[in-house]
């Protein structure tokens, strides 16, 4: 078993070399893809090398279930037992969580039987819906299936539309329900990144897919469509990554001391009237109106499907 300290460095090295390749190319797909491969390799390394009983199961839960982590995200698992745990096994699943931060992971971790999924996902949305994103990790098989078989059983489409619709609707209430704030959260925001997922929850809970080309394929989204929403996406998904290398942490929000440095990054120059930060916020809010202008479309003819 490697120390923690190598494990950690490791971590780090390839972190930084993400980050260079990422500059010098440009890929946010391939950065998110990378850091979430590199994060399984570790959790996986971490759970062999303790040894734990092969029914358990650990699960990747939330974004990172969904194989998407940025620089500063959250990582976030699902610890799935048989049963309840006896004092032995609790002791040794806190000897893993305490791995988990040796080597430089923030990660949030839950440790739930199967029932005990079910009942708190019946009574949070938001568990319900970082549950629907579950991706095996490793452990044992058989344990997995059957969550995903008695989460489907328990599962209710239009329950769930509605219920993240109304979370939408509180969610932009807290940001004054519009997406050109002087300094949005693209996470958050209406028009950022948060309403493309909510598109994909819903559809891929109403049996429509979780991918543009599944909405293609629907005749939810025509291709010029799908590749518009590409675009929006790709851009979203550039600031934020942008956003957590510059702050060195997790942040979300275009501050007004991010938008000049991000301007330049993104190859915007002053202008005689108009500066950089003004041409990249000016980029930003077009890609928020499209965005909220599909979520919307989209949303009310998967909500038509299902009523």
């Amino acid at each position: 078993m490697e120390s923690p300290r190598k494990l950690r460095a490791n971590l780090e090295a390839q972190a930084a070399a993400m980050r260079e390749d990422y500059l010098c190319h440009g890929d946010a797909r391939k950065l998110l893809r990378g850091r979430c491969a590199a994060v399984d390799s570790l959790l996986v390394t971490l759970w062999h090398d303790l040894e734990l009983p092969e029914e358990l199961t650990l699960v990747a839960v939330g974004g990172y279930g969904r194989g998407e982590l940025f620089p500063a995200s959250d990582i976030d698992v699902l610890i799935l037992l048989p049963d309840v745990p006896d004092p032995g096994l609790k002791s040794a699943l806190e000897r893993l969580v305490h791995h988990f931060w040796d080597v430089g992971l923030e990660v949030g971790h839950s440790v739930r039987t199967i029932d005990e999924c079910l009942e708190e996902a019946e009574s949070d949305i938001t568990v319900q819906t970082s549950l629907l994103e579950a991706r095996l990790l490793c452990g044992s098989e058989l344990l997995y299936c059957r969550f995903l078989g008695r989460m489907e059983l328990n599962f209710n489409p239009l329950a769930f539309f509605q219920a993240k619709v109304l979370e939408q609707q509180e969610r932009y209430q807290r940001f004054n329900d519009t997406p050109y704030s002087l300094e949005p959260n693209c996470k958050e925001s209406p028009g950022g990144l948060r309403d493309i997922q909510v598109i994909f929850w819903v559809t891929h809970a109403a049996g429509y897919g979780n991918s543009r080309s599944d909405l293609v394929r629907h005749g939810l989204l025509t291709a010029d469509e799908a590749r518009d929403f590409e675009t929006c996406e790709t851009f979203l998904n550039h600031v934020r990554i942008r956003l957590h290398f510059a702050a060195g942490r997790r942040e979300d929000r275009l501050l007004f001391d991010y938008q000049k440095a991000l301007a330049e990054q993104f190859s915007y120059a002053d202008q005689e009237g108009r500066r950089a930060s003004e041409q990249l916020m000016q980029k930003y809010f077009r890609t928020a109106r499209a965005v909220t202008l599909l979520n919307t479309i989209l949303l009310q003819n998967v909500g038509a499907a299902l009523s």
